[in-house]
């Protein structure tokens, strides 16, 4: 057992109070990188970073309501990485990658299934931050739709790197080639949960709701190319 890590014997490792603690610095540590380009970058008010919050909150709560669990991680949840994707939606790359890798700090310090710090750094940073990815739709039309498609597409793509270097060893027979079980393992529920979130997001009413939403955060100004 080192300082920050406790080792199990499957292989896997938890960590210690003092690693929980980095944790918890690097965390806090995004929170002000993210508050700095928020009010200084791009000058945006501070009711943003409180709109911003609340939404990586309901994130947080939701990825614990889950409808299926999946061994050695993934499940479907309620609605967990919409409200992640949101962020981005609402103001733009910059926030929705920093928000997206505070989750997956969160996620780490909640719910980790680590063997190796490059699998932590590609499970947890990589793949929840590419969640983020939704604001490269910021303003543009259905830009909350693709972003989210596009979020999602970035995660199964980290997910499925991290299973065919990580977790390859584990596919059963009927999955001889690592890439077609990972593709298959991360695909199942990354792809019950996008469905069911899209069709969810196809309502016009929906849309207009997260835009409303996302304007009262901008001080009443609504993305000029995404019309409600």
């Amino acid at each position: 057992m080192s300082v920050f890590l406790s080792f199990q014997e499957d292989g896997s490792f938890q960590f210690t109070t003092a690693g929980y603690t980095v944790i918890v610095l690097i965390i806090a540590g995004l929170m002000i990188l993210g508050s700095a380009h928020f009010t200084k970058k791009r000058g945006i008010h501070p009711k943003q970073l409180a709109f911003s919050a609340i939404a990586l909150s309901l994130a947080v709560v939701l990825s614990n309501i889950k409808f299926i669990k999946l061994p050695m991680g993934g499940s479907v949840t309620l609605f967990s990485m919409l409200f992640v994707v949101l962020i981005g939606y609402w103001f733009g790359l910059g926030a929705g990658l920093t928000s997206a890798i505070t989750y997956g700090c969160l996620q780490l310090f909640i719910d980790p299934y680590l063997i190796s710090f490059p699998q932590l750094i590609v499970d947890y940073i990589l793949a929840f931050g590419a969640l983020g990815l939704s604001g490269l739709f910021h303003g543009k039309k259905n830009g909350l739709i693709f972003g989210y498609l596009t979020g999602v597409a970035g995660r199964f793509v980290f997910s499925t790197l991290s299973g065919v270097i990580f977790f390859g060893a584990y596919a059963p027979e009927e999955f001889p080639n690592p890439f077609v079980y990972s593709a298959a393992y991360n695909g199942s529920y990354l792809g019950i949960e996008a469905g069911i979130t899209v069709g969810i997001l196809l309502i016009p009413q929906v849309q207009r709701a997260f835009r409303y939403v996302g304007s009262l955060a901008s001080d009443g100004t609504q993305p000029e190319s995404d019309p409600a």
